[in-house]
């Protein structure tokens, strides 16, 4: 069931945002109707540990509603405590587990000055009601559906209706791409593993809300694991030599969200606050 979003002191416009949208979210009709198939407790409750389902192909199944895993407390800074929003710590710094930070080149470390500076940082596509841009969107307050076949995989986003398309069927990356917000991407099988390859992203996207960047150059690489029917990792790797001066990598923990659906959020739907930027 869906907790209901608590106000921090968070000062950053993506808050401001996810805050002005919510009287546009549409009333659901099926929250609390059980989910077909979950395997239950006694108590009724759904066995997030039991083992992670397989297709009828034999490989694992990524199918269903997924939520980025709430941080504890503990990174809590001055009271601005991204976590009542129930928002990944990454989508603040994606780089906040990593040793040293993220590595950025300088061109990248002119760029988050800017995007640092006040009346800057509220240029944040996300905050203007633009698309949810993976590998970002993980991170994002709404929930992400994962529609699984053998030749696809489809990444539904409540924000905006957002949609991504992952090929299955063996094709290669595009040469040359026209960039996108969410890139051209294809997967393939290494074990129980989905290795998805994605070029041909925008020059002009974040990763974060501190103003990460990523380019035309970067290729990503996200490797999805189901460790148990709960849970889902999304190993992200980012190889952008315009932004960083080395490939890294972080790793975002999903969880499914059961006995609830997909909540409409259209953005500009009673938007109010992108006056307030101007």
């Amino acid at each position: 069931m869906r907790q209901t979003l608590q106000v921090s002191a968070l000062k950053w416009p993506l808050v401001m945002l996810v805050l002005a949208v919510g009287p546009s979210v549409a009333l659901a009709q099926w929250l609390g109707y059980p989910t077909p198939g979950i395997p239950r407790l006694p108590s009724g409750a759904p066995n997030m540990k039991a083992r992670a389902p397989r297709t009828r192909e034999g490989r694992p199944d990524f199918s269903g509603i997924w939520f980025a895993n709430v941080p504890a407390k503990d990174y809590c800074r001055e009271k601005d405590c991204v976590q009542e929003e129930r928002m990944a710590r990454e989508q603040i710094n994606i780089g906040i587990k990593l040793p040293g930070g993220l590595p950025y080149t300088e061109w990248s470390k002119q760029q988050m000055v800017g995007r640092r500076i006040e009346g800057e940082r509220e240029k944040d596509p996300h905050t203007f009601c633009k698309p949810p841009n993976y590998p970002r969107a993980w991170t994002l307050p709404q929930h992400t559906k994962v529609i699984q076949t053998p030749q696809e995989m489809v990444l539904l986003h409540e924000f905006n209706a957002a949609y991504r398309e992952i090929y299955l069927d063996g094709r290669p990356l595009p040469k040359n791409p026209n960039p996108t917000w969410n890139g051209y991407s294809t997967g393939h099988w290494e074990g129980d593993t989905l290795v998805i390859q994605t070029n041909g992203i925008r020059d002009d996207m974040w990763l974060d809300i501190q103003g990460s960047p990523i380019t035309e150059s970067a290729h990503v690489t996200e490797k999805l694991t189901r460790p148990s029917l709960g849970l889902m990792k999304v190993e992200i790797s980012v190889d952008d030599p315009k932004a960083y001066t080395k490939p890294w990598s972080v790793t975002i923990e999903m969880a499914l969200q059961v006995d609830t659906q997909m909540l409409e959020e259209i953005c500009l739907d009673n938007e109010q606050d992108v006056k307030l930027f101007q």
